[in-house]
């Protein structure tokens, strides 16, 4: 008797296709680099991504964020190319959603807030982050209940549907509210317990690791504290802060993994993580890491700082680490081909960008590999420098304070 194949249970991979708009704001080298970023958030989201399409107009459509003929033109590649999703580079208004919704009919439509709220949900894993980003969720889907609802419930699941569930399809925007003041209660609470841990650690010296997402600050950490932290090559692969305990040079110290920063970040997110974001406020010292390898990199510096002040977090002593070094190719000094730069051609950009940075007021800039351990032995004298510099400010006698951190609990410890 011949068996019968078995049927296969693995779920199909999700597909889209990406929008981004060239602009007076944005060239059209900008615009290839935040979708090649969209697709890598999509990617981290469990989507692969189909097609892209680009557009060039001042500003976007208010009623279709492209214009009609592009709109014609996604719809003619759909109907030959089925894709489950749309998603757009840019935030979408409830009226653009549900005009996009009638020209795409069964198709999901999102923007990138709504994609990187999905990857949060993915990645939380405290009480904590996950009340946060449901709280996010929630905020964001407030003012587009009107179309959230009848759309959703015809959905299947998949990306951006994450959290709330289908049960709260059927609420209305009193019910949402309610459950917007609940967690927030709940959150009130969990900061308060959060508030008193971070007091009993202001006894000792708080290093916070910053930077914009995927530059390594897990692998870091890792290296630093000689401890298991979570660390992926993806988006956001940590969003739960991780507080780990050090000691340089007899010096205990407490060094703190952050949620990575991301341009056009949900002002949802940054509202919601407002404890989380307060393990970066309280840090006596801040160690900022850049992925020197992406073509990017200055300006994802920009982005994080500029973070950093809205958090008001900016004006701390602050380590520039320049990360991934290994893969680091810089053009020459005549500007010529990256891969015409010789050894010298390095160590001049170099040096050029560690006076540059200097001179923005960075406390120090080191050069690294995580991965290769290249200078980390640089990077540890570094910070127990500035380490030693701040202990000695709260104890000035530390002979008599040895106490103090002997006392401190002697394990790991996940906000």
């Amino acid at each position: 008797m011949q068996n019968k194949p078995l049927l296969s249970t693995t779920k199909p991979q999700e597909t889209a296709i990406l929008v981004g708009l060239i602009s007076q704001k944005q060239n059209a080298e900008k615009t290839k680099e935040y979708l090649d970023e969209l697709a890598f958030l999509a990617e981290t989201s469990g989507v692969k991504t189909k097609k892209v399409f680009v557009q060039r107009l001042n500003f976007a459509d208010q009623k279709t964020f492209v214009g009609k003929g592009k709109l014609e033109e996604i719809q003619a590649w759909i109907t030959i190319n089925p894709v489950d999703t749309i998603i757009f580079d840019d935030e979408l208004s409830p009226s653009q959603v549900r005009n996009l919704e009638k020209a795409f009919e069964n198709i999901k439509v999102l923007d990138r807030s709504l994609l990187i709220l999905n990857i949060f949900s993915q990645r939380a894993q405290s009480d904590q982050a996950k009340r946060q980003v449901e709280l996010a969720q929630y905020k964001y889907l407030l003012p587009r209940l009107t179309r959230m609802w009848s759309h959703l419930s015809k959905q299947k699941g998949g990306i951006g549907m994450r959290g709330p569930g289908e049960k709260e399809l059927e609420t209305d925007k009193r019910i949402v509210q309610d459950r917007i003041a609940l967690l927030k209660e709940k959150l009130e609470k969990i900061d308060k317990q959060s508030a008193t841990r971070r007091k009993e650690r202001n006894q000792l010296v708080r290093v916070a690791l910053v930077g914009y997402t995927n530059v390594g600050k897990s692998t870091l950490m890792q290296k630093l504290a000689k401890t298991e932290v979570f660390a992926e090559n993806k988006l956001f692969a940590t969003i739960d802060s991780t507080v780990r305990k050090m000691v340089l040079g007899n010096i205990p110290f407490l060094i703190t993994d952050t949620v990575g920063f991301i341009r056009k970040l949900p002002t949802t997110l940054i509202e919601s993580f407002k404890s989380t974001l307060d393990e970066i406020r309280d840090a006596d010292i801040l160690l900022h890491v850049v992925d020197i390898s992406h073509d990017s990199f200055e300006e994802q510096i920009d982005v994080v700082n500029a973070t950093l002040a809205d958090i008001n977090a900016k004006d701390k002593p602050t380590v520039i680490i320049f990360n991934k070094l290994d893969q680091y190719k810089p053009l020459s000094v005549e500007g010529l081909d990256r891969h015409l730069a010789t050894e010298e051609d390095l160590r001049i950009n170099l040096e050029r960008l560690k006076t540059g940075y200097l001179q923005k007021n960075a406390e120090n800039v080191v050069f690294i590999s995580a991965t290769q351990n290249e200078n980390i032995a640089e990077l540890r004298d570094v910070i127990f420098k500035l380490v030693r510099e701040k202990h000695f400010t709260i104890y000035p006698n530390w002979d008599a304070a040895k106490n103090v951190f002997y006392e401190w609990q002697d394990e790991s410890e996940v906000n």
